[in-house]
């Protein structure tokens, strides 16, 4: 195994394995998580609507999205959901904690989701199942795959705030 191989197969299995944790504390509550009723609670406090969609979402993108970086499958669109992953939790819950991860800030989520981005720009290398399968990702399919991953985070991001500018002023 090359250098860039070995190198590409330790991302992706670190990344794929702390995004998937994630999702799975989420999606069945393992490791002191909420599971799947306290995170669409969680999404609904925040203000993401409709909540049950969007924790389902986020849920997906976590877990799937790292078991796919795990094993290399389909690794260009799994990173890219996870960029878009990255972008929400930056914008909508650790940008106002400022940059340090100790403070409640956004410099994990950003070394994750730069994480992602490379692995949507290098795919998942000769250890993967995409190699194994000789599944061939040209560069404006990854583009197209990144382009939808980040544009998917905006909305997530700003979809409430769309709903929040139409709703009526309330009286004084």
């Amino acid at each position: 195994m090359t250098a860039p191989a070995l190198g590409l197969l330790v991302l992706r299995i670190v990344a794929g394995l702390i995004f998937a944790a994630h999702g799975a504390q989420k999606a069945f509550g393992w490791w002191s998580g909420p599971g799947f009723a306290g995170w669409r609670a969680a999404m609904e406090r925040m203000g993401l609507q409709p909540p049950g969609l969007w924790a389902a979402v986020s849920t997906a993108a976590e877990l799937v999205g790292g078991l796919l970086l795990v094993i290399g499958l389909l690794t260009p669109l799994a990173a890219a959901a996870l960029v878009g992953q990255a972008i929400v939790m930056i914008l909508h819950v650790h940008l106002p904690h400022g940059f340090w991860n100790a403070k409640g800030g956004f410099e994990f989520p950003l070394a994750l989701g730069a994480i992602a981005l490379a692995l949507v720009i290098m795919s998942g290398g000769a250890a993967s199942l995409d190699h194994a399968l000789r599944l061939d990702y040209p560069v404006a399919i990854r583009v197209l795959f990144l382009v939808l991953g980040v544009l998917g985070g905006l909305v997530a991001v700003a979809l409430p705030r769309v709903g929040a500018s139409r709703e009526a002023p309330t009286a004084r």
